[in-house]
């Protein structure tokens, strides 16, 4: 699965990549760290991702039906920059994700330490980010699109300034 997610003011919008339809939209609600809800083409809330501390390492947690099922963090901001994935899907399967860089831009998307995917950051002539999504189909869930808005939220303004 290949998927463009392009940053647009408050507002993520996800493609595929190959066929160009929208297939989610990630909108901000309320003020400061906010809130972001995760919709489907039908404007159906399928995820929300909170950003839980604004630290030098912010950390996040995502959340269906106002359930906490996993927790983001970043473990590393400059060395080795790294943000990791631990809780449940929604039918309660284990999840261990890690999302590792070298860069900041290109990240490595390991689950149970095994490459399933990556998360690639481009600059736009705007100077917008825009973030490349690879991952193997098997292993797609719906909440993939909330990982690359948390390496914007963590690592958006240091891309944004390189």
């Amino acid at each position: 699965m290949e998927l463009m997610i392009t940053i647009k003011g408050n507002k993520y919008t996800v493609q595929d990549k190959k066929a160009s339809r929208l297939l989610y939209t990630v909108k901000k609600k309320g003020f400061g760290a906010g809130r972001y809800l995760l919709l489907d083409a039908s404007n159906y809330q399928l995820y929300s991702l909170v950003q839980t501390a604004e630290d030098r390492k912010p950390t996040f947690i995502v959340s269906h039906n106002d359930v906490t099922i996993m927790d983001l963090a970043c473990k590393s901001l400059f060395l080795d920059p790294t943000i990791t994935v631990d809780g449940k899907d929604i039918s309660g399967h284990e999840i261990h994700f890690s999302m590792a860089s070298k860069d900041h831009k290109d990240f490595e998307l390991l689950r149970e330490g095994v490459t399933v995917g990556s998360i690639k950051t481009k600059l736009l002539v705007n100077n917008e980010l825009q973030y490349e999504v690879e991952i193997d189909d098997k292993l797609f869930d719906d909440y993939i699109p909330l990982f690359a808005v948390a390496v914007d939220l963590t690592f958006g303004d240091i891309n944004r300034n390189m």
